[in-house]
């Protein structure tokens, strides 16, 4: 397991994170990208524990989703299944569960800050705490036909992954304000979104 945990973990989490597996009794399965989520938790019929997480995750978005997920197990545990998923009783799990991870040595220094800042009221997914998620995501393997949204300059067209074309209009507040050209339709997109741009 140790083994295996290593090609996903940052190489300083890969103990801690073996014996929280190890506690928990969780059966921990690495899954097929799935565009909804990055991991899940549920517990089985005969009462085992599953964690699944995506495998095209890099190490400092897996280690945040592993704990995440973990936490879920760990709240439920203490306080019973009626509680709020993302509820106080999560937050304060997921908060203690992940303090021991937020260091220089786990962490690089462009992100670690922004770690320690998201989880004073860490929130459902940390993809919606947009300074987070962009610095995360300048570890992904990004194939490079694929920009971020702030990248793509306004009055040009875009592709989403399901192929749905778009013409970038302007910010609003944080978010891009796009119309679909199929449908006329206006949409909002994070600024580290994923896209393709057309060229004109």
């Amino acid at each position: 397991m140790i083994d295996i945990l290593s090609k996903y973990l940052p190489e300083h989490a890969v103990e801690a994170c073996f014996e929280l597996i190890k506690a928990n009794r969780v059966h921990l399965k690495i899954v097929n990208e799935r565009q909804t989520r990055h991991g899940d938790y549920r517990k089985g019929l005969s009462g085992k524990h599953e964690i699944t997480v995506n495998a095209n995750l890099n190490k400092y978005r897996f280690l945040i989703t592993l704990i995440h997920e973990m936490a879920h197990l760990v709240a439920f545990e203490k306080h019973g299944r009626n509680i709020m998923p993302h509820g106080i009783e999560w937050k304060m799990t997921f908060q203690r569960l992940m303090v021991p991870f937020i260091r220089p040595e786990i962490f690089p220094h462009s992100v670690l800050p922004l770690v320690a800042n998201h989880f004073r009221n860490p929130t459902a997914s940390s993809d919606t705490d947009a300074k987070l998620a962009f610095a995360l995501k300048q570890f992904d393997d990004r194939k490079p036909d694929i920009s971020y949204m702030h990248e793509v300059p306004s009055g040009s067209h875009f592709r989403i992954k399901n192929g749905n074309i778009f013409l970038k209009k302007g910010l609003r507040v944080k978010r891009y304000e796009c119309i679909e050209i199929k449908t006329g339709r206006t949409f909002l997109f994070n600024a580290n979104a994923e896209v393709e741009i057309i060229p004109s």
